[in-house]
Order: structure tokens, then C-alpha cells, then sequence
């Protein structure tokens, strides 16, 4: 089945103004995408890593790229098609708590 990652983008200013019963249905939807084999994260702080012409290993704290909203969290999910995989996420606290998803297939 086909793979994809999900990136999930939000903020707490968001999250507070959802209204309870709707962001627990989202976690709801999150434990349900894990108990059928998503493998779901929140973000923690990134690090960059660089090692041009293998020349040697470049790090620097913090993400590379920029959005309105930070990165809140991450899944790999299976779906059948990218239809299916929206219709999964659609549902998930980034998606209902005035964040985005962002769905990438796994090629």
C-alpha cells in the first residue's frame, strides 16, 4: 500500500481557540491512524545537517525552512490513494485547530 508523510503545522494560539469537543475527536483520530500502524510524532527543535562533497559534517540548530505556523508534529501513514490519505488527515488536530496538513506520497 502506498506510503505517505504527513507534516503538521499549528500553533497553540490556534489550538486554544478549537473547541474541546472538536480537538478531542481530532486525538481521537490520531490514536486511531496509530493503532492502524501510523507512525505519529510531535516536532521537537531540528537540526540542520550538511556535509558538502562529503567533505565534512556541517550542523545548525533550528529548521531550514520558514512557515506562518511552526511545524507541530508528523506522521507516515498508509493509504490507497493520495484521496485517502487527505480524507485521514483531515481530521487530525492540525488539521481542524486552524493549522494545516501538508500530505507528501512517498514515491
Amino acid at each position: 500500500m502506498p506510503k505517505f508523510i504527513t507534516i503538521g503545522y499549528g500553533d497553540r494560539a490556534g489550538y486554544d481557540r478549537t473547541p474541546q469537543p472538536v480537538k478531542d475527536a481530532a486525538h481521537a483520530q490520531d490514536a486511531k491512524l496509530v493503532a492502524g500502524g501510523a507512525l505519529v510524532g510531535i516536532a521537537g527543535t531540528p537540526v540542520q545537517v550538511r556535509n558538502p562533497e562529503a567533505a565534512g559534517v556541517e550542523t545548525l540548530a533550528g529548521p531550514f525552512m520558514s512557515s506562518d505556523l511552526p511545524i507541530a508534529g508528523f506522521a507516515v501513514i498508509e493509504a490507497a490513494s493520495l484521496a485517502e490519505a487527505i480524507d485521514k488527515v483531515s481530521q487530525v488536530p492540525c488539521a481542524v485547530a486552524h493549522g494545516v496538513v501538508e500530505v507528501w506520497p512517498l514515491k
